[in-house]
């Protein structure tokens, strides 16, 4: 079987820095055990990274989030480093401009996964539009977000989210 993980966002502007809140971190020892089970299987592993430049305010994502965060080069861009030093030269990398990345969706495509796994930060903006994208790539694969390797400033956002995701036949375990 074909599994692949899919570490979204897992960026120090998430955890600690512009956009951090206190809960994040608590899932980096989760996400740190899913990436050694996923390469101790042999099993692929990407990362998604949201990046902006320097005019991030004056795009449509800054005008409706205007907090300048995750710009390329800055320490909140950067990979959270504990789990950064899991990342082997053969994972893929995505930088999005913005919540999904339809690069990673192209990418998947070609892709003959039955399981695809997501986790990280953010879980009812890019944790959940990721996982639509991963659905539209792979109709047929099973796709999993685990409650407990994800989370939300807002944790109504977040119930909400494991809902919507749950109804478009994503499963979603450890709730």
């Amino acid at each position: 079987m074909k599994k692949c993980l899919i570490v979204v966002d897992f960026q120090n502007d998430f955890i600690d820095g512009a956009l951090g809140f206190d809960s994040a971190i608590n899932i980096k020892e989760i996400i740190i055990k899913k990436i050694n089970e996923y390469r101790d299987s042999n099993d692929d592993i990407i990362f998604t990274m949201d990046t902006h430049e320097e005019n991030y305010l004056v795009t449509e994502e800054g005008h409706n989030l205007p907090v300048k965060h995750c710009v390329k080069g800055t320490y909140g861009h950067q990979i959270q480093s504990d789990v950064l030093a899991l990342k082997s030269p053969k994972d893929k990398v995505f930088e999005k401009p913005t919540f999904p990345s339809l690069g990673l969706g192209k990418y998947l495509e070609n892709k003959k996964y039955d399981v695809v796994e997501l986790c990280g930060l953010v879980s009812n903006i890019c944790v959940l539009s990721n996982a639509v994208i991963v659905k539209s790539a792979l109709p047929n694969a099973h796709i999993i977000v685990d409650a407990s390797a994800t989370d939300s400033y807002d944790k109504i956002l977040h119930a909400k989210s494991l809902d919507v995701l749950e109804g478009i036949h994503i499963e979603v375990i450890n709730r």
